[in-house]
């Protein structure tokens, strides 16, 4: 009998559990995909809440949520695109935090064509250089923001080819329609380590800190998954997956 009691109690708190499970929207940096799939996943096992997930440019997301969009967290590319949705009235005053910093790369999905100090962007004459739409994308304003550093931009700007995001940068080049390009470092790893391809982490003293912060949106501010994941994107589970991927903090 007391078995039975105690088989009662323990289907009692798993119904409660499941009752309380919520879902919650989140608009994710085009960068982020990796990692924030693999957090989502873990997300769910651990709290039973589900995170649905939509991938783009920080500056596109911008613009959907001011029209309306009904996201309930953003995960942007930037500090500065949560913190101006939080002035302008469309972000939960208070709930914005840094969750990564971002690491920019020059990259090519064939082997030896970029060395490790990015010289390939003096010596090579030919092929296109992919990079995300700076107005978009703060990874594409990194890599202008680099290119000028370097000296290099008017000299190779006529090679660009620009994707909405920082995804469409990566497929240019991993399908061979460019021959290098500036992406997100977390997007050439797995396991800690270059996939594939040849590449130069770029210098974070080259371009302005690619801080990355996330805003719990107006419509998630009674959902407690919203809240929920803003704390379990601190947690020391998830700051490992993070920095496995490349991010620092």
């Amino acid at each position: 009998m007391m078995k039975f009691s105690r088989l009662l109690a323990a289907m009692a708190v798993l119904t409660l559990g499941i009752s309380h499970a919520a879902e919650v929207t989140v608009a994710v940096a085009a960068n982020f995909t990796a990692p924030m799939q693999k957090i989502a996943e873990a997300f769910a096992q651990e709290t039973g809440h589900k995170a649905v997930l939509a991938f783009g440019a920080t500056g596109k997301f911008y613009a959907q949520i001011k029209n309306g969009a009904p996201f309930q967290v953003l995960l942007a590319a930037d500090n500065e695109t949560p913190a101006k949705l939080e002035k302008e009235g469309f972000a939960v005053a208070g709930t914005r935090f840094t969750y990564a910093t971002g690491r920019l790369v020059l990259w090519s999905a064939q082997p030896g064509v970029v060395d490790e100090k990015g010289d390939v962007l003096r010596t090579s004459q030919d092929g296109k250089v992919a990079l995300a739409d700076p107005k978009l994308a703060p990874y594409g304003a990194a890599a202008i923001e680099t290119l000028a550093q370097l000296g290099l931009l008017e000299r190779l700007r006529p090679r660009f080819v620009q994707g909405e995001s920082i995804a469409q940068a990566y497929q240019f080049v991993a399908t061979g329609n460019a021959l290098m390009g500036f992406v997100a470092l977390s997007q050439v790893m797995a396991g800690g380590r270059m996939a594939k391809g040849s590449a130069w982490v770029v210098p974070a003293t080259l371009h302005a800190p690619i801080l990355q912060d996330a805003v719990v949106l107006n419509p998630g501010k009674d959902n407690p998954a919203a809240l929920a994941l803003t704390r379990y994107l601190r947690s020391e589970k998830v700051r490992a997956i993070i920095l496995s991927y490349g991010y620092e903090f």
